[in-house]
C-alpha cells in the first residue's frame, strides 16, 4: 500500500479534529496517510504494515467503561488493553470496553478512526508506559487511513494523560 507522509505546517486549514489540535497547540507531527482496507482484521496492524512501523510504536485508541465514567486507553497495537490496569491507573474498580456507538457519540470519531487528540468530549486517557520507550508513536488521526506521529510526551501533555502499564502482550 502507498504511504504518503508529511510535515504538519502550523496554521493549516481543514484536517480533523485530532490534526487541527495538534496544529493550534504547535506541536510537531506528521501525518502518514494510506489506503485503508474494509477487510483488514484490524485497523492497528493494517496501519503498522502500511507504514512499515513496528507494531510495537502505533498505538490504538479505546474506549472503556470504568465504573460508569468513559475512559480512553491507548495501548500497542501488537498486544492488548489489560482492564484491571486501567481501572487501577484511574483509581477504579471495574472497567470494561465501552459501547462502540457511545465511544463514537463521546469522542466524535468512527471505530478505527478515533484519536486520543480533538475529541468531542474531553475524557480521562491513560497512555501505557511503553510509550516512554520511543522517541515518536503513531496514533490515529481521526478517520481510518490517517496516522499521526508525535512525540509521546506530546501526546500526554495534549491529553492530560496518566502513563501507566495498561498494556499486555
Amino acid at each position: 500500500m502507498p504511504k504518503k507522509s508529511k510535515k504538519q505546517q502550523s496554521g493549516g486549514s481543514g484536517g480533523t479534529p485530532a490534526t487541527v489540535a495538534l496544529t493550534t497547540a504547535g506541536v510537531d507531527f506528521t501525518i502518514h496517510s494510506y489506503d485503508h482496507d474494509p477487510a483488514h482484521p484490524s485497523y492497528g496492524e493494517e496501519a503498522a504494515e502500511a507504514m512499515g512501523v513496528s507494531p510495537d510504536r502505533v498505538f490504538k485508541t479505546l474506549v472503556a467503561d470504568v465504573d460508569g465514567a468513559l475512559t480512553v486507553a491507548v495501548v500497542p497495537v501488537a498486544g492488548s488493553l489489560d482492564l484491571k490496569a486501567l481501572a487501577t491507573a484511574v483509581g477504579g474498580k471495574r472497567a470494561a470496553m465501552a459501547d462502540p456507538a457511545l465511544a463514537e457519540r463521546a469522542t466524535g470519531y468512527v471505530r478505527g478512526g478515533i484519536s486520543p487528540l480533538g475529541q468531542r468530549r474531553k475524557l480521562p486517557t491513560v497512555l501505557d508506559a511503553s510509550a516512554s520507550a520511543h522517541p515518536t508513536i503513531c496514533v490515529s488521526a481521526g478517520r481510518r487511513g490517517l496516522e499521526v506521529e508525535l512525540a509521546p510526551t506530546a501526546l500526554a501533555s495534549l491529553t492530560n494523560a496518566t502513563l501507566a502499564p495498561i498494556g499486555r502482550a
